[in-house]
C-alpha cells in the first residue's frame, strides 16, 4: 500500500468511538486500556465440526487455532474483563462439541477476570455452564456493546465480519478490518474459519454515511487506516 491509496497509513493502532480511544490489536481485538477491557467478536467456535455434520469436511482445528490466538491477545493485554460480541459458537449446539481440552482452555482464559458472552444470531441460547455471564448487550460509559449493529451512536458491534480490498503497486490485497466513523464501529470476525463481508456491501451503508467511514485494515505489522471510498 502506498500514500496514493491511503488517507493515512500510521503507526497508531487506535480506533476512536464516541470519544473513547480503543487500541486496535492486529489480531482483530479491541482493548480499552482505561477499563482494562478486551473485546472480540464472532469467534465461531466449532464451525469445522458444524460443517462436518453436513458432509463438508474441513480440518477440525479451527477451535484450537481461535482459542490459541485469543490466549495470545489476552496474555498481551492482561484484561480485567473480556466481552465476546456474539456468535462465539457457530451453532446452537457447538458448545456441546467442545473437546475436554478446549473447554479447559476456555476456563483458563476466564480465570481471574470477568467474562461476558453476548448472545448472537448463531448462538442465541448460551448455557450457563460455559462460565462467565450471558447478556444481550452491555453498556459501559458512552459505549454499548452488542452483536448486531444498529448504527446507534457509541455502538461497538460485530456480526457483519467486515473486510476491505485495496490496490497498490499493481496488486490487490484483501484484509479483515474494523469499520468506524468515530461514532460507531463494527469489528472484524476473530474466528479462524469466519468469512468476511466487503465494506462496499449495502449492509454497511445502513450503518455509516456513504463512504463516510474508515476501514482499519489488519496488516502484517500494523493497522492501516484507509478511507472506505478508496476500498473496493
Amino acid at each position: 500500500m502506498t500514500e496514493s491509496v491511503a488517507v493515512s497509513i500510521t503507526s497508531t493502532r487506535h480506533v476512536d468511538v464516541a470519544g473513547i480511544a480503543l487500541h486496535a490489536d492486529l489480531s482483530g481485538a479491541l482493548f480499552w486500556e482505561e477499563q482494562r477491557l478486551l473485546v472480540v467478536s464472532d469467534l465461531h467456535l466449532e464451525k469445522g465440526s458444524s460443517f462436518a455434520t453436513r458432509g463438508v469436511l474441513l480440518p477440525p482445528y479451527d477451535t484450537l487455532a481461535t482459542l490459541s490466538r485469543l490466549a495470545a491477545v489476552i496474555a498481551r493485554h492482561d484484561p480485567r474483563m473480556v466481552i465476546a460480541l456474539g456468535d462465539s459458537f457457530h451453532d446452537r449446539t457447538a458448545h456441546e462439541r467442545l473437546s475436554p481440552d478446549d473447554r479447559e482452555a476456555v476456563g483458563a482464559l476466564q480465570s481471574g477476570r470477568d467474562w461476558i458472552w453476548i448472545s448472537g444470531n448463531h448462538d442465541p441460547m448460551l448455557p450457563p455452564d460455559l462460565g462467565g455471564t450471558v447478556a444481550e448487550e452491555v453498556a459501559i460509559g458512552p459505549i454499548t456493546f452488542r452483536h448486531e449493529p444498529t448504527g446507534a451512536h457509541g455502538e461497538i458491534a460485530g456480526h457483519l465480519h467486515p473486510k476491505a480490498r485495496v490496490s497498490a503497486r499493481g496488486r490487490s490485497m484483501e484484509r479483515r478490518c474494523f469499520a468506524s466513523d468515530g461514532m460507531r464501529a463494527v469489528m472484524p470476525a476473530f474466528g479462524a474459519y469466519a468469512g468476511g463481508l466487503s465494506i462496499r456491501d449495502a449492509a454497511f451503508a445502513k450503518i455509516f454515511p456513504a463512504d463516510g467511514f474508515v476501514a482499519h485494515l489488519l496488516g502484517d505489522r500494523r493497522v492501516h487506516a484507509i478511507a472506505a471510498s478508496r476500498c473496493s
